[in-house]
C-alpha cells in the first residue's frame, strides 16, 4: 500500500476541556498519513486515480474545526472518519493532533494523539 503525508497542517480550533480553550480557541498541528493504491496514478499521472493532498486538507480543516470537542482524542478520531468517508480509495488514515499550548505546568514542545483507522 502507497502512502501520502501531510505535516505540520496548522488549524485554530476550540478543543479543550477548560473553558478558556473554549471561548479563546488555540492552535493545533496536525500531521496525517493516508494510504492507498496509487499503482494506477503512478502509471497514468491522473489526480483522478489517487486522493489530492488538496482535497484531504478541505476535509481535514472542515471537520476539525466546525465542533468542539473536549479532547484531542475525539477530534483526531473525527478527522480519521470523516477522510475515511470522504475518500473511497484510502484504506487506512493515521492522524496525529499535536496541541503546543497545552495547559500544562511544564516546558515541552507539544501534546499529542494518534489514532489509526482502517477501512472495514
Amino acid at each position: 500500500m502507497d502512502k501520502v503525508t501531510i505535516k505540520g497542517l496548522k488549524l485554530f480550533a476550540y478543543h479543550g476541556v477548560n473553558p478558556e480553550e473554549k471561548e479563546n480557541g488555540q492552535s493545533f498541528i496536525i500531521d496525517v498519513d493516508y494510504f492507498l493504491d496509487m499503482s494506477k496514478a503512478c502509471a497514468a499521472d491522473c489526480v483522478d486515480d489517487t486522493v489530492s493532498y488538496a482535497a484531504a486538507v478541505k476535509t481535514i480543516r472542515r471537520v476539525f474545526t466546525e465542533k468542539s470537542c473536549d479532547l484531542i482524542e475525539r477530534a483526531a478520531e473525527v478527522t480519521a472518519a470523516a477522510l475515511l468517508e470522504d475518500f473511497k480509495k484510502i484504506e487506512k488514515v493515521t492522524v496525529t493532533v499535536k496541541k503546543p499550548d497545552a495547559p500544562v505546568n511544564a516546558e515541552f514542545e507539544y501534546m499529542a494523539v494518534t489514532v489509526t483507522r482502517e477501512r472495514k
